[in-house]
């Protein structure tokens, strides 16, 4: 009887133990670095949701960026709030722009001693869009309890704060000045002093694995590469114009412009229609390659190219520049093959080398003057340089400057040299 009472009180103070007794706490460190893009956002939504299966204890968001896309970050932020695992926004360095918003949406905020928080102005800043940033960032910090005049100030430059900030400045704050005015909960030497400050003694800290999708994407995405990979695209393209048939050049054109795209669309940087764009500037241009004359496909093909390279950038003016520079490199490798590729071996199996200035090859000057009033029949489209057929031959012909639509009636009203000039009967 005595065994079975003492089994019985065993078993309930196994029961009354706390049931994390043996278990560290476990934190998972989601990184909010660089460009707010979708990347970045993928990245966070992985990060809690696999936090959520593994059941954490708490998430903190380290913090490094100098912003990115408000869409992005207002995502970020929707997660954030709606995950019931308590969050902690570690601001590791700096958190500009649209990291601001990521920052206020964690329940808790903690900065490194040498962080900053602020410059939340977006770019355009018409009154528009503003208006809605403006919104988002003060309804986010009225959520979270914090100081929604402070958190304005960051992106309204209008907004005057006594004591903190002047009229005509953007708010950014120091550590020190954002524990002063209430805006953060701790101020921390490292990631080790923030877990112990919010009551962590020996906690399990998980980095979340980032795909193998997000970590290709967000290499791509670094504007030195997008430079990069643009100049191949374009020197490529330049390149198998001089050379017949398609090869090498072709292969790294096709992998310059295919990655530069994928990395932006990947990353939500560009849409689909960026890419739609580039791909019918392209078959414009190749339409206006297989017609004699520079016409309206040649232009459009060209602009449309153009647009669908710099929609495809985050940044319009970083846009410009990196297709700028790429454009100048491949003109430049364009001149050098003109004008030295001839000498190259490369160039010389698919160029003509036979000298022609032997009498049996030098041509007749007269050859055509006997064609002078003959008729004949337009092969091709005359704009003013094309095709025309006479007796059964066919012939290079010039207009004065008319344009001559294919399959329509011709005559022969000049011959100077070797030109024959034609006009519409």
């Amino acid at each position: 009887m005595n065994k079975r009472i003492n089994l019985i009180f065993l078993i309930l103070l196994i029961l009354l133990l706390p049931i994390n007794v043996s278990a560290n706490e476990k934190v998972y460190v989601i990184p909010i670095k660089g460009d707010i893009n979708g990347v970045t956002y993928s990245i966070a939504v992985d990060g809690i949701r696999e936090a959520e299966k593994e059941g954490a204890n708490a998430i903190v968001f380290e913090i490094d960026t100098y912003g990115g896309f408000i869409n992005s970050a207002e995502k970020i932020k929707n997660s954030i709030i709606r995950t019931s695992i308590p969050t902690i926004s570690y601001v590791n360095n700096k958190a500009e722009s649209a990291g601001v918003l990521i920052s206020i949406a964690s329940e808790k905020l903690a900065m490194n001693k040498t962080a900053t928080i602020g410059s939340a102005r977006t770019i355009p800043d018409d009154e528009k869009v503003m208006s809605l940033w403006l919104s988002i960032l003060r309804d986010t910090a009225q959520y979270r309890g914090r100081d929604d005049q402070i958190i304005a100030a960051m992106a309204d430059s209008d907004i005057e704060l006594d004591n903190i900030v002047s009229k005509g400045k953007l708010l950014n704050l120091t550590a020190r000045e954002a524990d002063e005015h209430g805006l953060s909960d701790y101020t921390v030497d490292s990631l080790d002093d923030l877990m112990t400050k919010i009551g962590f003694e020996n906690p399990e800290i998980v980095n979340p694995e980032i795909s193998a999708k997000n970590r290709f994407a967000s290499i791509l995405t670094n504007p030195i590469l997008n430079t990069v990979l643009l100049i191949i695209g374009f020197v490529g393209a330049v390149v198998e114009l001089f050379i017949p048939g398609f090869g090498v050049a072709g292969v790294f054109s096709i992998l310059g412009f295919g990655l530069f795209f994928a990395g932006n669309i990947i990353s939500g940087n560009a849409e689909w229609m960026s890419l739609l764009l580039f791909i019918l500037g392209g078959v414009l241009i190749f339409v206006e390659v297989l017609i004699p004359g520079f016409g309206l496909p040649g232009i459009s093909g060209i602009v449309l190219t153009l647009l669908g390279l710099l929609l495809a950038m985050k940044d319009i003016s970083q846009g410009l520049l990196s297709l700028s520079i790429a454009i100048i490199i491949a003109a430049i490798v364009g001149f050098f093959i003109i004008k030295k590729g001839f000498e190259s071996p490369l160039i010389k199996r698919v160029i003509l080398s036979t000298n022609l200035d032997t009498e049996d090859f030098k041509p007749d000057k007269n050859r055509n003057v006997e064609m002078l009033g003959k008729k004949g029949i337009s092969v091709t489209i005359l704009r003013p340089s094309g095709t025309i057929e006479v007796e059964g031959m066919r012939y290079d012909a010039i207009t004065e400057g008319d344009f001559i639509p294919q399959g329509v009636d011709v005559e022969i009203f000049r011959v100077v040299g070797t030109k024959i000039f034609v006009r519409r009967i």
